[in-house]
């Protein structure tokens, strides 16, 4: 079973959730299973906010262990740092 996990950070206003959201849709439409969850914190004031997503032939949950992201995108560098041991 193959499963692709994607950590996707930054802070508030910089469209974290919607690019998860976009992307839980693209694996979805190419018939994989998919898991999203997403962290938002104190996002309207500019604070960290996270979105695991998982995606493959089966995935159990949404969240992603640490040490097994295969892709981080971070649009905001301190994030990138923070994130980093995922």
């Amino acid at each position: 079973m193959s499963v692709t996990n994607v950590l996707i950070a930054g802070v508030g206003g910089q469209g974290v959730i919607l690019s998860s959201e976009i992307l839980a849709l693209a694996a979805l439409a190419h018939g994989r299973d998919v898991k999203q969850g997403e962290f938002h914190g104190v996002a309207q004031r500019g604070g960290a906010v996270f979105s695991h997503v998982r995606f493959g032939d089966q995935v159990q949950s949404p969240m992603t262990p640490r040490g097994e992201v295969d892709f981080l995108l971070a649009l905001e560098r301190l994030e990138a740092l923070r994130y980093g041991h995922f």
